[in-house]
């Protein structure tokens, strides 16, 4: 599949109307790390955000600048979003599954102290971050799931709500109307059947999340991951956004990676791990992101994921910062895309690099 007739990769900077300038390539640029030591060298604040983040990272920046702690400002930097009912992919107005119910995932990583909180399958709180930030700082467990979430958020005062808006509703009422074959349960079948899962639109079905990843004024670094999931899922199903290693990924020495798009493809190569770990190897954050979105099509086997030519048919998109302020992201299928990020000199959008251009 990693043929040599691949397109080149989007390598420029571009500034898209967030009130800051930046030069050509300015937003990627940075000191190399030093080889010899194995660490890179802070050079002042940054957070990045998948693109449905602008708002997000510019909050995270001001939280920071005002003294906070990485892993508070990116979560207050979230909690804009998940309270957004015009975002059906987050929190407030997230879709819902096939039943009807809303269900939340999130996580967070707090590099100086190498700790990770998480949520899946949680119904009825709004902000999801929030409640994956108390599993880190009032348990001692890393991960709680359905009835036993809601019950530890309530416990700590989170008002428990219906997550549904008329938007989000009337979007299930219509998938629930038009049922087919474009739903996520499969019958028996091979890896080479390719007709499994096919309807019109299947490769539309909508997966949504928002990642913010920062490093604060002491060179920490932090990260947030939450989503309501794929649109219709399986009651209980849960993606890669609470598992750490998998939708997030944080080492305070070497830097953070966090993923949209996908999930179960990114649980099963537990990639925002592998992208930390392939900064620490010497990788750009743009080279590692686009090393594991090759690992992700390399990996994929079953027919009905592949297009004609073999490659996915879905999308997943990597957003990852390195500790001396290089930013970078990537994505399967790209031309378009672009993540968001913010440091002193204001925020900016920037293209993700891509393996093949969407036509």
């Amino acid at each position: 599949m990693m043929d040599s007739n691949r397109r080149q990769f989007i390598k420029k900077s571009v500034v898209l109307g967030l009130g800051a300038t930046a030069a050509s390539g300015g937003a990627l640029a940075g000191p190399a790390p030093d080889a010899h030591a194995g660490r890179f060298d802070f050079n002042g604040p940054v957070t990045i955000s998948s693109r449905n983040g602008t708002r997000a990272v510019r909050r995270a920046m001001e939280e920071i600048e005002a003294g906070a702690d990485a892993l508070d400002a990116v979560v207050a930097g979230v909690n804009l979003v998940e309270e957004d009912p015009s975002d059906t992919s987050v929190g407030y107005g997230g879709l819902p599954n096939a039943d009807g119910v809303v269900q939340l995932d999130a996580s967070v990583m707090h590099g100086p102290s190498g700790r990770a909180g998480g949520v899946a399958a949680l119904e009825g709180v709004v902000h999801a971050s929030r409640v994956a930030l108390k599993v880190l700082r009032r348990s001692d467990h890393v991960l709680l799931v359905g009835k036993g979430a809601q019950e530890f958020a309530r416990m700590h005062g989170f008002p428990i709500q219906d997550l549904m808006t008329d938007t989000s509703r009337r979007q299930w009422l219509r998938w629930k109307e038009n049922l087919s074959v474009d739903d996520e349960y499969l019958p028996e079948h091979d890896l080479e059947d390719a007709t499994i899962g096919q309807a019109d639109g299947w490769n539309e079905r909508h997966w949504g999340t928002v990642n913010c990843n920062a490093i604060d004024l002491n060179g920490n670094i932090s990260g947030v991951t939450t989503t309501s999931g794929l649109a219709f899922k399986i009651p209980g199903r849960v993606g890669d956004s609470p598992i750490i290693g998998a939708g997030l990924y944080v080492d305070n020495e070497v830097g953070a990676a966090g993923s949209t798009g996908r999930g179960e493809a990114n649980l099963e190569s537990l990639a925002s791990f592998l992208v930390v770990e392939r900064m620490r190897a010497g990788d750009t954050p743009e080279e590692a992101c686009l090393f594991a979105c090759r690992r992700i099509a390399s990996r994929t086997k079953p027919a009905y994921l592949l297009d004609v030519e073999g490659r996915p048919r879905f999308n997943v998109q990597f957003y990852a910062l390195r500790r001396d302020g290089l930013v970078g992201g990537a994505e399967i299928w790209g031309g378009r895309g672009s993540f968001a990020m913010a440091d002193r000199d204001g925020a900016r959008l920037v293209p993700l690099a891509y393996l093949f251009e969407q036509s």
